[in-house]
């Protein structure tokens, strides 16, 4: 029998023991969550439930205040944001998205915008890079949005149909793009998908279009959730843009494409977390208040147990997150932990709010109380980035390889 004289550097990889300068992190995110977020998100939903969506507009000076407390930038590396490690990002996104979901989607827009671009590694001038990143990183805080889907191709981007041509100098883009978070006038740039070549995964190209280009124009949705956030639709009529804005190389950028959704994965499950979590914590709140028949509701078995079920699933989500993150930071392939994080954790927000609204009851229906809104809130989540179907057929591929755990 052999002697392992050497412990198993796999095990035990995670320490769940925040650091000093983590629970400060935290302790950032957690007040402006508090303190700015969540009364802007309600002050927003009354503003658009009164007059439409016309009405939507975020409150004058929350970007320039999360930008100047390092909450726009803390994933991007320096010089021009943090460069936080993924399993402290997914700490920062779990209590921002706590704050408010929508909004801490538009606020981070910016960050995803140049999680594509660094997706692109060697493929990208460095200088064109770190132009663009200065401009998303801007002290007043910026939007951004990157742009993968279209009408007709949600989840299967080898579908695409958005054309762009080769002129000269320049690439010429002309399509439409949709379900787009920070697609709004004033955004400051955009990395948008075309088709350069072939049909399929093949003859796809990412391209930076400034957010003011001649022949880019926007439309605003109306979603189910995240209605604090923009999410809208990109026109783009013969926009140009120049040959050096290619990001990760002309038919490459499938392969950026699929680089960022492996990093990004894990930080929506962290999303999906903040949703569980405040959830849950109002239905305790609630169920510790509210009477019926003599009583707190807490004390019926009923009530309680399904409490219990909701944080048993959201620590265990919350290890899987951080399963992942921590797979991230030691540069291996995500691919199958990152879609299971995003699949179970989003699963778990959608099951928790459900059952706050449950634990409410009549309450749970009503605006008076937030649950209902992150109910619509948790849905989004098991769509965007690929939906939770998808993330099971991208295990069931490695499963087909023999992969069914992650070393």
């Amino acid at each position: 029998m052999d002697t392992i004289t050497e412990p198993d550097q796999g095990i035990n990889r995670i320490t769940f023991a925040r650091t000093d300068e983590q629970r400060a992190l935290v302790a950032v995110a957690r007040a402006f969550a508090q303190e700015r977020l969540r009364p802007a998100a309600a002050a927003m939903q009354r503003a658009v439930t009164e007059h439409g969506t016309g009405a939507w507009k975020v409150p004058d000076g929350l970007l320039a205040e999360a930008a100047g407390a390092g909450l726009l930038t803390y994933a991007i590396p320096e010089p021009h944001g943090s460069g936080l490690d993924a399993v402290t990002c997914s700490m920062l996104m779990e209590e921002l998205t706590w704050g408010d979901p929508g909004l801490a989607s538009l606020l981070g827009s910016a960050q995803l915008f140049a999680g594509g671009l660094l997706a692109a590694g060697d493929g990208l001038d460095p200088a064109v890079r770190d132009h663009w990143l200065a401009k998303v990183c801007a002290p007043e805080g910026a939007y951004a949005a990157i742009a993968f889907s279209e009408p007709h191709a949600g989840s299967d981007l080898a579908s695409i149909s958005t054309r762009a041509t080769k002129d000269g100098d320049e690439w010429v883009l002309t399509g439409e793009k949709t379900w787009i978070t920070g697609a709004m006038p004033g955004t400051t740039a955009l990395l948008v998908f075309a088709r350069t070549g072939e049909a399929g995964a093949g003859g796809i190209s990412a391209f930076i279009v400034p957010g003011d280009a001649a022949g880019v124009s926007f439309q605003k949705l109306d979603l189910l959730g995240l209605r604090t956030s923009y999410t809208g639709q990109i026109f783009l009529d013969g926009v140009r843009v120049p040959a050096d804005h290619v990001v990760g190389g002309v038919d490459a950028g499938f392969l950026v494409a699929m680089t960022f959704f492996a990093h990004s994965r894990p930080q929506v499950a962290a999303s999906a977390l903040g949703i569980a979590r405040a959830a849950s914590e109002y239905a305790v709140q609630y169920a510790n208040e509210r009477e019926a028949f003599g009583r707190p509701i807490m004390n019926r078995q009923g009530v309680s147990f399904l409490l219990a079920d909701m944080g048993m699933k959201i620590e265990a989500a919350r290890a899987l997150v951080l399963r992942a993150c921590d797979v991230v930071d030691r540069g291996e392939d995500v691919g199958l932990v990152g879609s299971y994080a995003k699949a179970f954790a989003s699963d778990v927000a959608m099951q928790v709010t459900t059952d706050a609204v449950q634990v409410l009851g009549g309450a749970g229906l009503s605006a008076d109380h937030p649950v209902e809104r992150w109910m619509r809130d948790a849905k989004v989540l098991q769509i965007v980035e690929g939906t939770n179907q998808v993330q099971r057929l991208i295990a069931s591929r490695y499963y087909s390889q023999g992969m069914v755990s992650v070393p």
